[in-house]
């Protein structure tokens, strides 16, 4: 049976990232819960910030709303699938800003799956909304949206080698 191939320095350093990700993600939303504020309800945090219960069912930002358990179950698939396709990805990469990246997205993805499996939906709870930002969301939600920019960033940066017209 052949060994699996030994991660890339970026590879393991986005792995760590991830894991960082999923367990500050879980610790802050069983945190929050401790709290029991009802859906709906606020609590002042910091100056425009609050905390407020939102039970989302769709996924990052409530996008997509899943409304019925087929959808949440699919959505939960979906996310445990694209995790696994960036760790397969995440195995290999060999630039820093690729493998931070690909592990806060990885981290963020497995974290809003947990809770789907958990609860049925996704816990959301930081509210900037007096800030004219329109949704409440989480720690997940937030490294996917960075890990996103990171990507983007990424791309923009590695210029891949073209090979020469003939």
């Amino acid at each position: 049976m052949a060994r699996p191939a030994p991660f890339s320095q970026a590879g393991g350093l986005g792995f760590l990232l991830a894991a960082g990700i999923l367990a500050a993600d879980q610790v802050t939303k069983i945190l929050f819960l401790k709290l029991g504020l009802l859906e709906g309800v606020s609590m002042p945090l910091i100056g425009p910030f609050k905390l407020t219960m939102v039970w989302n069912q769709g996924i990052s930002f409530s996008l997509l709303t899943a409304q019925n358990d087929l959808a949440r179950w699919a959505l939960t698939l979906f996310a445990m699938a694209v995790a696994a396709f960036l760790g397969s990805m995440l195995r290999k990469a060999d630039r820093h800003l690729l493998a931070i990246g690909l592990g806060l997205v990885m981290g963020g993805a497995i974290g809003n799956a947990i809770d789907r499996m958990r609860y049925g939906a996704v816990v959301d709870f930081f509210d900037a909304t007096s800030l004219m930002f329109p949704w409440i969301f989480n720690l997940a939600d937030s490294a996917i949206s960075v890990g996103v920019g990171f990507l983007l960033l990424d791309s923009l940066l590695h210029k891949p080698d073209m090979p020469d017209a003939a």
